[in-house]
């Protein structure tokens, strides 16, 4: 906060698709997505009168009691495109809540079942899952999470399959870390079966670690292990679903379903706090009974189901298609693994990274050892910094320079994103 004091940040005051606009007119392109969350580029005509027409209507009402018709048309629309299996909704606010309704959601389900034993989770070193409690219970990134340690319930953490960071991989080989991390998964999950409730992923990417990309087949061999174990799989597709991964859901890409399904940033296009916790129909019939059963879900937030942000993500789901968004990714997918494949030689770049229209760029002393930098040089902000002066706006995950634009970003402003990085690097890593 010191620092927060002492700089003189940049103030938005407005946006125009793809970029964003300070209070002196500069205008610098939006490389972060606005933290993971625009599709369809900043004020959107079709959005902003989708909003300005329900406003006329009603602002908020309850679901406590009550539905709401943006509500229930979106928890339709949510289903017609979620993996196969998926078929209820449960509303909340952001990505932390989603994944908390979800533990909890897996928790309860368990002790309808008869099976009050089943209490525990597991999920994966590096990951993260949100700031509520318990959501950090099952992150894995001791930076964010360390000081909260007396307050968290205890997960279990299965290695990341990261090649050269991971310690079961000292062949650094994608094939051989992948099947390392898993026989030390399944070994981890068939010890504690008996009492696991639920397994926690980030399908395809662990996003806060470092945009770190699971090998193929990882997702789907995982979810093998949920079903052979009787666990309930948690999928946390808040950074990683709407388009984000080449796919409408992260999960898509290998065919699989989870059994409960965490949404949020790109669920409203990146306009409103909204998020979406959706489950199957044997979660669903676990809570069903009579009054007097309290087989009731106890989880409430007052502006659950909010009718201005249904209507700004179903205004988002009909630009999907009638834009062909999901269409109109791989041209922009290649062109960034062609670029990523460039900047790779860079003597201060240690590896990169790429899953859809996600990338990370990894910063580190020398390319030969992989030698880090360490925290304090603060290297990703001296380059995010750097890349201000070439119109960007990019926000860096301490030596990962995270790549993660609207969607709708043109191949033009691609490479324009891409110059910029490219020559950030240079200018604070040669001289580092």
């Amino acid at each position: 906060m010191s620092e927060w004091e002492g700089s003189d940040p940049l103030v938005i005051v407005r946006g125009e698709g793809c970029w964003l606009i300070d209070s002196d007119g500069n205008r610098y392109l939006d490389g972060v997505g606005s933290i993971w969350t625009n599709v369809h580029g900043h004020a959107v005509p079709e959005i902003n009168q989708a909003i300005k027409e329900q406003l006329d209507r009603i602002e908020h009402s309850t679901l406590l009691g009550l539905t709401n018709d943006k509500a229930a048309i979106l928890a339709k629309q949510l289903v017609d495109i979620a993996p196969e299996g998926i078929t209820k909704v449960f509303y909340s606010d952001n990505g932390s809540t989603a994944v908390e309704i979800g533990l909890k959601m897996a928790f309860q389900y368990w002790q309808h079942l008869g099976k009050p034993g089943k209490t525990r989770f597991i999920s994966f070193r590096n990951a993260y899952h949100g700031d509520t409690i318990g959501a950090v219970s099952v992150g894995g990134i001791d930076l964010f999470h360390a000081v909260f340690n007396p307050l968290l319930f205890k997960a279990i953490h299965a290695p990341s399959p990261y090649c050269y960071r991971c310690e079961l991989c000292p062949e650094k080989n994608h094939n051989h870390c992948q099947k390392e991390c898993l026989t030390e998964l399944e070994r981890l999950i068939a010890t504690n079966a008996d009492e696991l409730a639920g397994l926690v992923i980030e399908p395809l990417v662990q996003g806060a670690g470092g945009m770190i990309v699971q090998p193929p087949g990882f997702l789907q061999r995982v979810r093998e292990l949920c079903d052979k174990y009787d666990i309930l799989m948690i999928a946390d597709e808040v950074a990683v679903g709407f388009g984000r991964s080449g796919k409408m859901f992260a999960c898509q890409q290998e065919g699989i379903t989870p059994d409960i399904m965490a949404l949020s940033k790109g669920i409203t296009g990146g306009y409103l706090p909204l998020a979406a916790t959706m489950t199957t129909q044997q979660v669903y019939d676990a809570f069903l009974g009579e009054y007097r059963e309290l087989k009731t879900f106890f989880h409430g937030h007052t502006f659950t189901g909010n009718p201005v942000c249904c209507t700004a993500a179903l205004a988002s789901l009909e630009l999907f298609n009638k834009k062909q968004i999901l269409a109109a990714l791989p041209p922009k997918i290649d062109y960034l693994a062609e670029r990523l494949g460039h900047i790779i030689t860079h003597d201060h770049v240690g590896d990169v990274r790429q899953c859809g229209l996600i990338a990370g760029i990894e910063l580190v002393k020398n390319k030969t050892t992989r030698e880090p930098y360490i925290w304090e040089e603060r290297i990703g902000v001296q380059v995010c910094q750097e890349a201000q002066k070439h119109g960007l706006f990019l926000r860096p995950l301490g030596n990962v320079i995270v790549i993660f634009p609207p969607l709708v970003i043109s191949l033009d402003e691609l490479k324009l994103l891409m110059d910029g990085i490219e020559a950030s690097i240079q200018t604070i890593c040669s001289n580092s």
